[in-house]
């Protein structure tokens, strides 16, 4: 190129350098806030403190509680050992709708819940209607009678990472893969009735009558030391065992979820004897330690 044509070229560069500058200096001007307005010269009297006047204190305000879902799911509260001291206000701080919740009033189908019984209704120690799960096992008006549940009796924590012990040297020890209750914890009172190491004949709606349908007719004497634990009312469960066998049928078969029975821990009583059936020489002696009414659990 000649000269005319570089003095041409370095001329179409300089305005299109000034034309960019330009739009750039306006853009950033537009896109702060508005320019400061101009400075008051106008002196303003202060007035001079008061060495008299009383002094207010600050008041300190409480954080606000995070609304972060996984700070949330991490609080200590969810696992051992704050989970141990955890009080059922505290769980239902955030969980209040495990029972504010209802049943259905219909099924899917169409069936009114009034026109048909629930599984747990058919045993007639079941008052009213229809209850949720967390309703029946903390609110309804029979488990107020012989239990002393709580939250803390079926959760013990969790590891919303992975669910499971083991995969990190932080995990929580002893979790149920993949559940969030140890479901031993539910055959406790959800196991089959274990006729077969009772000496009876058959299950108990089978041999009940030979029996005049009462438990105590054999456990006045045997098995006596019993349902001492922080999660049941030891007094409520003999009131009520008296009154009516299905009480006590209740929670030894008659709302079995599992094809086993609970292997209950076999606690010595007067007049039991040094002999040791087969079926429980590998049962322990003692219920485990966090059901132990001189437990750690307040």
């Amino acid at each position: 190129m000649n000269a005319g044509t570089d003095k041409w070229w370095v001329g179409v560069l300089a305005l299109v350098i000034a034309v960019v500058g330009g739009f750039s200096v306006h853009f950033m001007s537009n896109s702060n806030s508005a320019p400061a307005p101009e400075p008051n010269t106008t002196t303003t009297a202060t007035a001079a403190p008061n060495p008299e006047a009383p002094v207010t204190p600050a008041v300190a305000t409480a954080p606000p509680v995070s609304s972060d879902y996984q700070r949330v799911r991490y609080d200590p509260i969810h696992f051992k050992p704050a989970i141990d001291k955890a009080t059922d206000a505290d769980c239902l701080k955030c969980h209040q709708e495990v029972l504010d919740t209802n049943t259905r009033d219909a099924s899917p189908a169409g069936l009114n819940k009034t026109d048909t019984l629930a599984w747990y209704q058919t045993l007639n120690t079941y008052e009213g209607e229809q209850m949720t799960f967390h309703q029946r096992h903390l609110t309804a008006p029979f488990i107020k009678k012989v239990a002393n549940m709580s939250c803390t009796t079926c959760h013990q924590g969790n590891d919303p990472r992975d669910e499971v012990s083991g995969t990190a040297v932080d995990t929580q020890a002893d979790l149920t893969m993949r559940k969030m209750v140890d479901p031993n914890t539910c055959l406790m009172c959800h196991g089959q009735f274990p006729y077969q190491v009772m000496g009876l004949p058959g299950p108990w709606h089978e041999s009940a009558g030979a029996f005049q349908n009462n438990c105590l007719l054999c456990h006045a004497v045997i098995r006596t030391n019993r349902h001492k634990v922080n999660f049941l009312n030891a007094a409520g469960i003999e009131q009520e065992g008296v009154a009516n066998s299905d009480s006590c049928y209740g929670c030894h078969g008659g709302r079995a979820w599992y094809r086993t029975s609970f292997p209950y821990p076999r606690h010595a009583w007067a007049g039991a004897g040094a002999t040791v059936p087969d079926w429980a020489k590998d049962r322990p002696t003692e219920s485990d330690l966090r059901f132990l009414i001189e437990g750690s659990k307040p």
